[in-house]
């Protein structure tokens, strides 16, 4: 068996159907083979530079990372063929959230060190405050048609890729790395380290073919576009996409340059006549449920909604099938850790409680010494075996603790409390750290307290999670003020102080004024106790 390289297996893709649609976003279209072209001439053009690996595989501990890393700061638009033009130059290509403020994005990048950065214009010009960090030697900027102009020495995306050898097909590794950045228990990043080859075979639904005749035939029969509503700067979504694009089916993406348009969602999959629909839990599922039922749309074509990122409540998954009775619901979990590694399948009105593993999927015990077995009365851990990444960037300590060994096996244990079922299936808990996923977005509430607690008028604060009908979950604040302060009961002040230094999902969606925050006796904040606060006050 062969390990595949995601450009070799574009490239032979597009030696077979290159007439076919491969992406659809906005007014852009292109086929498979105008996005082989495009991708080796990124590739070229950053070899040319000097761009690639500067020390194998082979030579570096699990945390490090031997080759030049080019952050992605864009929208959904040309995401693919970007991710796979830097892999092809075996640069490590970087997903930037773009909903970060200024400040977090600086500390991204001077965490990760990019020494390229690939932007859509309108973001360039929303972060040029911190933009280009030290180090940062390229800046490629991409016209996303909002007439902002580029970044002093930036060299546009079209003089790029006219600079880049359309012919030499360069070569990579099956080492090469993708970084997928997640938060850190105390809001800090981490970069998760993909092997890209781990990668193709566990979240993109790939395989260690054994010839390029096996890559020929499975795409050859083509099928309905996927739809990828949900952003690919987060792992969820561009695992999604690329699952489609390396089967050879059409991707269509969500023009993300707007806020989400649930009319435009609908018209989009009846027009592109998409057989598959992804979306982020329930911050999705709502409006998209009210749009469904206030309009009339053809979506015959439509068998499948998945869903991953963030749960989705069981009354959204009924009201699904209940508006489109033929499709069935695949709900996915994984994380940047783990990749896609179970999937729940709701159809007929009946809605999933567990879900399938994917291969290597399992749940270890709670002191993470051993597998547990179908039916063991224990709430343990969900891992992960095999395929799974090699560590965090920079963090030998991190990586220790996230991917031990158990009975001589490699896992990754990604912070998800779960249990095994009698049937094999995986029941989920949910995390044990202190995140909070809110549309799709994890909070790490020790760094939103940290804003909250430098406000002059703030004496403490500790945020928690509680349930929302529209997010999954919300971000809520308890605040005790200092004495004779003047905070508005409304919490107005103290939003507008926290989106001025955070992402305006981190930002408390309600606060609650008390005398004094509980700790316990060592000193540590009573979670507890503020979890009970924020769920009797629910207004």
């Amino acid at each position: 068996m062969s390990e595949w390289t995601v450009g070799a297996v574009l490239d032979a893709i597009a030696d077979v159907i290159g007439d076919r649609l491969m992406t659809v976003c906005g007014d852009r279209r292109s086929t498979f083979a105008e996005s082989a072209s495009r991708t080796t001439r990124l590739a070229n053009f950053l070899s040319g530079k000097g761009f690639g690996a500067h020390a194998e595989r082979e030579e570096l501990e699990p945390w490090e990372c031997g080759q030049d890393r080019v952050a992605l700061l864009m929208y959904n638009d040309l995401y693919p063929d970007m991710v796979i033009g830097c892999l092809k130059a075996r640069t490590v290509p970087v997903n930037v959230n773009h909903h970060y403020s200024p400040r977090e994005i600086a500390d991204l990048l001077a965490y990760v060190r990019p020494r390229a950065i690939i932007y859509h214009r309108a973001l360039g010009a929303r972060f040029a405050d911190v933009l280009p960090p030290d180090g940062t030697e390229l800046l490629v900027s991409i016209d996303d048609g909002s007439g902002a102009p580029e970044l002093p020495g930036a060299v546009s995306l079209d003089d790029a890729l006219a600079a880049g050898d359309p012919h030499a097909r360069p070569v990579g590794s099956p080492d090469d790395l993708i970084m997928m950045c997640t938060g850190g228990t105390t809001g800090r990043p981490k970069g998760v380290l993909w092997r890209q080859s781990d990668m193709y075979v566990s979240s993109m639904v790939g395989a260690d073919h054994d010839s390029v005749t096996e890559i020929h035939d499975k795409v050859r029969g083509g099928g309905p576009p996927w739809f990828a509503v949900s952003p690919l700067m987060h792992a969820a979504g561009m695992w999604t996409a690329f699952a489609a694009l390396c089967a050879g089916l059409p991707v269509v993406l969500y023009d993300d340059r707007n806020k989400l348009d649930v009319r435009s969602v609908w018209k989009t999959a009846e027009r592109e006549k998409v057989g598959m629909m992804t979306m982020v839990g329930d911050a999705y599922a709502g409006p998209l449920i009210a749009e469904l039922r206030a309009g009339r749309y053809d979506l015959s074509s439509l068998n499948a909604i998945g869903t991953g990122g963030a749960a989705t409540n069981a009354k959204y998954k009924r009201a699904l099938m209940e508006c489109l009775p033929h499709i069935t619901i695949i709900e996915g979990y994984g994380s940047s850790e783990s990749g896609n590694m179970a999937f729940g399948h709701s159809r007929e009105g009946t809605a999933s409680e567990t879900f399938q593993p994917r291969e290597g999927a399992t749940v270890v015990s709670a002191d993470r010494k051993r597998f547990l077995r179908p039916g063991e009365q224990e709430v343990g851990w969900a891992a992960r075996t095999g395929r799974i990444p090699l560590g965090y960037f920079g963090d030998a300590e991190a990586t220790r603790l996230t991917f031990p060994q158990i009975d001589g096996q490699r896992v990754v244990i990604p912070g998800d409390r779960a249990a095994l079922e009698k049937d094999g299936t995986i029941r989920l808990f949910g995390r044990d750290s202190l995140v909070v996923n809110t549309g799709g977005e994890k909070v790490f509430v020790e760094e939103v307290e940290e804003v909250l607690r430098a406000h002059p008028s703030v004496a403490d604060a500790l945020v928690v999670g509680r349930p929302s009908e529209r997010w999954g979950q919300e971000v809520v604040a308890l605040v005790a003020a200092h004495p004779g302060a003047d905070l508005s009961a409304d919490g107005r002040a103290l939003y507008t102080f926290c989106t001025s230094q955070l992402a305006h999902f981190k930002a408390p969606k309600a606060f609650i004024f008390v005398e004094q925050i509980q700790r316990l006796g060592n000193g540590k904040p009573n979670y507890r106790w503020a979890r009970e606060q924020a769920e009797e006050k629910v207004s």
